[in-house]
């Protein structure tokens, strides 16, 4: 027992007392303010004891405003287009235009209001996962209210006694398979024990999309786009940390799938789950986390480890964007197969026929994005300069842009070997563009890292005090430029 104390205390600093929770999660006294959560300073919070702000890279906050005693959040149900990497503009479901929905966070015994908004085509409703509140505000269509008609308005009130990591979601389960999820946050009236510097957010979710079709297939149980808020690796934003800081990631799970979360370089122990806080009796270490369906995990670390750690699912197919599945030995170069054009014969489905007739090709992923086609035979290994620089140009918003193509290292007899290639197409020097998801949070990244980077992949970037500073500097100057930096210099930090 000595020796878990000990390594519980050592890991997690769980020496550090209680602290009350400050005023940044109170509410304003003044009727009809509003708070801005967004800005709250990090230098602000270190080591103070107080209760920090969740941020959830890629998604926005939800700003409200006081009014009869209560905090009053506005929801618009409505298709949105996101961009799940540059070129990759679907059109989903979601909340005041993204997908998920922006951040919720009050404080354990708030009155909130929640008024939802119809957009759509067609009827919704919202349900509150896992909260204790009254049985007509529970959001169960058919049951608990009557589904909100498209055009139409409920409005939600209930008082929270619980505090951790839930959500919310459309309960129209096609719509959820859509993008209808958000993050709700209620923060405790007391800090946990013990106390983060950060806390991050992620929501994990998945989609059966064309290359050629910019709309998702939600009854196909084959996914090909896996997402961190809305984001595919490499366009995820990196979470950004201090050496030695205190973190929380907060891992939200809606769809058809579970999700093996593993955390390079770092032992972690879980705190909570949707249900809420876990008594410290429970905690043990980790380093990776099956976040079920519907379910949510709370993981708590001391990032005492310095370096670009990744973050991702550990199903391997859930680790690559936009894949199709490997028929057979086909090469390289002027031979290959013709590519299919059905959708689940492409993503290894088949209805009839064998794999490797003429018809059963792979769709997906064959184009760099832009689709299958009859009219040409393709290998599975990466194109050649020539061949992705004119699929790029084709691509919207892609045209001043090319990929950073290097030659292939593989064997001299690799097309040989039975089900070669494997990871050559999807992963490597071909698929890196470093350039084109630049942003401040990856200032400092090995060069050609996106190649490597894909489907429900991020990173924890565990900094010296110097390139931390350097980085939220660099975030603080591009706060309100609409497009991304060019040509910002990237040396690799080591």
């Amino acid at each position: 027992m000595k020796n878990r104390r000990d390594f519980l205390r050592n890991t997690l600093g769980l020496g550090a007392g209680l602290a009350a929770a400050p005023q940044l999660f109170a509410a304003p006294q003044n009727s009809g303010a509003s708070m801005d959560m967004e800005h709250m300073g990090h230098a602000t919070q270190r080591d103070s004891g107080a209760i920090v702000s969740v941020e959830t890279p890629d998604l926005p906050q939800l700003p409200w405003r006081m009014v009869g005693g209560a905090k009053e959040f506005h929801l618009i149900a409505e298709p949105v287009k996101q961009e799940l990497v540059p070129g990759k503009i679907v059109n989903l479901w979601g909340y005041n235009g993204s997908a998920p929905g922006p951040t919720i966070q009050v404080n354990q015994g708030d009155r909130v209001r929640v008024i939802v908004d119809n957009h759509l085509p067609e009827p919704t409703s919202m349900h509150w996962h896992g909260f204790e509140i009254p049985v007509d505000m529970d959001g169960a269509p058919g049951s608990s209210q009557d589904p909100i008609p498209p055009g139409g308005r409920f409005v939600y009130e209930f008082t929270l006694h619980q505090a951790g990591t839930f959500f919310y979601h459309s309960h129209m389960a096609m719509q959820e398979m859509m993008g209808m999820i958000g993050a709700f946050i209620m923060h405790p009236n007391r800090a946990y024990d013990p106390p983060v510097d950060k806390d991050f957010a992620i929501i994990l979710q998945e989609y059966a999309i064309l290359p050629n079709n910019p709309i998702p297939n939600s009854m196909n149980m084959e996914f090909n786009w896996l997402t961190f808020n809305g984001k595919a690796g490499p366009a995820t934003t990196p979470l950004i940390v201090r050496l030695n800081d205190r973190v929380r990631l907060r891992l939200i799970n809606l769809g058809m799938d579970h999700h093996p979360i593993h955390v390079h370089g770092h032992t972690f122990v879980v705190t909570g789950t949707e249900g809420g806080r876990q008594p410290k009796t429970t905690w043990g270490p980790k380093n990776t986390v099956l976040v079920g369906v519907a379910e949510a995990a709370d993981v708590e670390f001391a990032a005492n480890n310095p370096g670009d750690w990744m973050i991702h699912c550990h199903l391997p197919h859930h680790m690559m964007n936009q894949m199709s599945s490997v028929v057979g030995p086909m090469t390289r170069g002027n031979k290959g197969m013709t590519a299919g054009l059905d959708m689940e014969e492409g993503m290894g489905i088949l209805r009839e026929g064998h794999a490797t007739s003429e018809d059963k090709g792979p769709s997906l992923g064959r184009g760099m994005g832009v689709g299958s086609t009859r009219d040409h035979t393709l290998g599975n290994g990466p194109l050649r300069p020539a061949q992705v620089n004119r699929s790029v140009d084709g691509m919207p918003g892609m045209q001043h842009e090319r990929m950073q193509m290097a030659e292939p290292e593989v064997a001299k007899d690799a097309n040989s070997v039975p089900g070669f290639p494997q990871d050559a197409f999807m992963e490597g020097p071909a698929m890196a563009m470093d350039k084109m998801v630049d942003k401040p949070e990856n200032y400092g990244l090995r060069p050609g890292w996106s190649g490597f980077m894909q489907g429900m992949m991020t990173f924890l970037r565990v900094l010296p005090p110097d390139m931390y500073d350097k980085v939220m500097a660099l975030r603080e100057q591009q706060k309100g430029k609409p497009q991304p930096m060019q040509g910002m210099e990237h040396p690799h930090h080591g």
